[in-house]
């Protein structure tokens, strides 16, 4: 199971990323897809969550409205689409890939490379 995530850079505030997430070695239809993100100095947040039992995704408060998850089955590939970053959204994010399908568990995933998102004021 190998994640990549890409797509990050710096942008201002209220402009718009999409993140990718790679996957390779397995289908993320099998997997709960979750992306996670950290920022200095503080704790590891959940974005979304994506279970692949019902096809349901969840969105952190913070970011409900704003970003949305979607994929790719043919190339296998994940999307974060951020739209009106705010400074608080600068972080480094991570996908995941849980095996149970129904559960976004950090300590139970597989982890990719996070990708660097930062947002000016």
């Amino acid at each position: 199971v190998q994640l990549q995530a890409s797509g990050g850079g710096l942008v201002e505030a209220g402009g718009s990323l999409r993140l990718s997430c790679a996957a390779s070695g397995f289908m993320l239809d099998d997997y709960a897809i979750a992306w996670f993100r950290q920022a200095p100095g503080k704790e590891r947040e959940g974005v979304s969550c994506r279970r692949s039992t019902d096809g349901r995704t969840y969105y952190a408060d913070s970011v409900k409205g704003r970003f949305t998850v979607s994929r790719d089955n043919a190339k296998n590939i994940m999307f974060l689409q951020m739209n009106n970053l705010k400074p608080e959204d600068t972080a480094v994010y991570y996908c995941a890939a849980d095996p149970s399908g129904n559960r976004c568990s950090a300590d139970s995933s597989s982890w990719g490379q996070g990708t660097q998102v930062t947002v000016s004021s």
